[in-house]
């Protein structure tokens, strides 16, 4: 008979623990999120330290956790949202999504600018924050749109408020959206609204995300078709693109999100997956290097971790995890190719077992369906074998 009926997966986004073997590749050797985070700053999070979290950062103080831990490595090429978050859904990439370290080429402003009816300024990689300082006095007066990207496989369009309404910026992020395939199918399309005046321009929370489908099956299709809950929360549903998902909210910010999740896990009845993503720790401080206000958010999402583990009940399991590094404490604004880890938590496995370095992120995925007897198949190894409390 199963005991796990629902599964909350927590991904505390950027939140990456080092050690990747092809960190070197990328340009990202000595980049540990966690572990600098916590040297630099000793926040506050006795949960997460208690789950096995200071195991997993080789911690003097480490003492047998309540949770099982581990680290996980991800085999997909690159270092983004998109392939980290499918990966963790069982879905490995096998073809890095293209990026443009240059702009983007004139085949594809020129089709866009053509398409909206709107002109482009800027198309280069950037800081979103600090483009808007640059160039959003030209914008506001002209109505151009600032176009930029990263390192990472993104096309973002930001536009003020008052200039571009959200409703209209996400129609314009559709229409690039459908542009953007083949040689040039980018992971994500991102709205970047904001608002304020010259020299003190701010984002707002009005942000959408417009992925690619993912191109197989995923854990959420899975559960999906076995007639159970798939609640996402947060970005997540832009992330899939909706596929897969019962029920969403895109909560922007972390504290909305995670009473988003409490309200979503407290429903009576409801079996299956809530899949969390808390941005903040990426958007708000990572890729601003904000190291105090990184531990400070680590902080905060702490605090709400037994309020979690006693809405899951007696048969629910909490997972933790990241969809890859953003080292506040390292060069660059980028993400850091980083390994995540992995905290396992429910009072039907068993404490304390080190679940060692999984060779794919999909384990997760893996085991969630594992947990909750569907069978599939997706990419990974289940480990609930390893920690499930035999009868």
């Amino acid at each position: 008979m199963h005991k796990i009926k629902r599964v909350l997966h927590i991904v505390l986004d950027a939140c990456g623990c080092g050690n990747a073997p092809d960190a070197a590749m990328y340009g990202d050797e000595g980049a540990n999120t966690l572990l600098h985070v916590v040297e630099k700053k000793n926040p506050d999070i006795p949960n997460l330290m208690e789950l096995g979290l200071a195991n997993i950062l080789g911690l003097k103080n480490a003492d047998i956790p309540v949770g099982c831990y581990g680290r996980m490595s991800e085999k997909a090429v690159g270092k983004d949202t998109t392939s980290g978050h499918w990966e963790l859904a069982g879905l490995t990439l096998k073809e890095p999504f293209p990026t443009y370290p240059n702009g983007f080429p004139p085949e594809v402003i020129e089709e866009f600018e053509r398409e909206t009816g709107m002109q482009v300024i800027g198309n280069k990689p950037a800081s979103g924050t600090e483009i808007i300082q640059e160039l959003g006095d030209e914008h506001y007066v002209t109505g151009k749109l600032i176009v930029y990207t990263s390192a990472d496989s993104v096309f973002q369009i930001a536009a003020h408020e008052d200039v571009i309404p959200p409703s209209e910026l996400y129609y314009i992020c559709r229409i690039a959206r459908r542009i953007l395939k083949g040689k040039h199918a980018v992971g994500r399309v991102i709205a970047r609204p904001f608002v304020g005046s010259s020299g003190a321009y701010t984002r707002t929370g009005n942000r959408r995300d417009f992925s690619l489908d993912p191109p197989g099956d995923t854990m959420l299709d899975y559960i999906k078709r076995a007639h159970m809950d798939v609640m996402g929360v947060g970005k997540i549903e832009d992330i899939f693109n909706h596929k897969g998902i019962t029920w969403s909210d895109h909560a922007a910010g972390n504290d909305a999100c995670i009473l988003s999740t409490l309200k979503a896990i407290k429903k009576p009845n409801w079996k299956g997956l809530c899949f969390v993503n808390l941005v903040d720790t990426d958007a708000q401080y990572g890729h601003r290097r904000d190291v105090d206000g990184f531990a400070e958010c680590l902080e905060c999402f702490d605090s709400y971790i037994p309020d979690l583990m006693q809405a899951l009940g007696d048969d629910g399991v909490m997972m933790i995890t990241a969809d890859h590094g953003c080292d506040p404490t390292y060069k660059g604004t980028d993400h850091t190719r980083e390994q995540v880890p992995l905290l396992v938590w429910g009072l039907g496995i068993e404490e304390g077992i080190d679940l060692g370095v999984r060779t794919s992120f999909a384990d997760a995925a893996k085991t969630t369906l594992d947990m909750l007897g569907i069978e599939n198949e997706l990419d990974g190894t289940s480990f609930y074998n390893d920690i499930k409390i035999d009868d």
